[in-house]
C-alpha cells in the first residue's frame, strides 16, 4: 500500500486571495471550524467567501467573523444566517500564542484558506502585519523583473 503524499485527501473549498497581497504573513497555522450540517454541504460545492473574515479573540477562544457561508439550498432549515461568528478550534497554548503576538502593534489573524483534510474542515490561519501601499508596489516591481527576466531567458533557448 503506498504511503500518502502531503497534498493527499486535501480539498480546498475556498482561499482569500487578497489576504498575500494585502498582509505580510508571517506565521501559519491550522484551526478546525466548527460548522452545522448544512455549512458543510455549502462549502463542499465551494459556496464560501473568505474575503472580508477575520479572526478575534473572545472569551479564551478564536471566533471566525466575516466568513459567508452561502445557505445550502437543499436544506429545511429556513433562519440561517450566512456571516454568523464560528468558532475556531485551537488548543489553549495555541490561543495563548495568538493573543499575546495580535497584541502587539499591527498583528492581526486573517484566514488565508477553507480545505477539507481527511473529511474534516479545516481553516488556514496567517498571523501578519497590514502592508503599506508602497509596499504593495514593491512586490509588483519584483513580479514584473522576476518576469521579465522569466522572458528573456526563454527568448534565448
Amino acid at each position: 500500500m503506498a504511503k500518502a503524499g502531503p497534498d493527499k485527501g486535501i480539498k480546498t473549498a475556498c482561499t482569500n486571495k487578497k489576504a498575500r497581497r494585502d498582509y505580510q504573513i508571517e506565521e501559519v497555522i491550522e484551526a478546525g471550524l466548527v460548522l452545522w450540517g448544512n455549512e458543510v454541504k455549502s462549502l463542499r460545492d465551494g459556496r464560501a467567501n473568505l474575503t472580508d473574515a477575520y479572526a478575534k479573540f473572545s472569551g479564551g477562544e478564536v471566533w471566525l467573523t466575516g466568513l459567508h457561508i452561502t445557505p445550502y439550498s437543499h436544506t429545511r432549515i429556513e433562519e440561517q444566517d450566512p456571516t454568523r461568528e464560528r468558532k475556531l478550534l485551537l488548543h489553549a497554548r495555541e490561543i495563548r500564542k495568538l493573543a499575546q503576538k495580535v497584541q502587539e502593534r499591527g498583528y492581526t489573524l486573517v484566514p488565508l484558506k477553507i480545505y477539507f483534510k481527511r473529511g474534516i474542515a479545516k481553516v488556514e490561519l496567517g498571523l501578519g502585519k497590514g502592508k503599506k501601499f508602497y509596499d504593495k508596489r514593491e512586490d509588483m516591481k519584483a513580479r514584473d523583473a522576476k518576469r521579465e527576466m522569466e522572458r528573456q531567458v526563454a527568448s534565448r533557448e
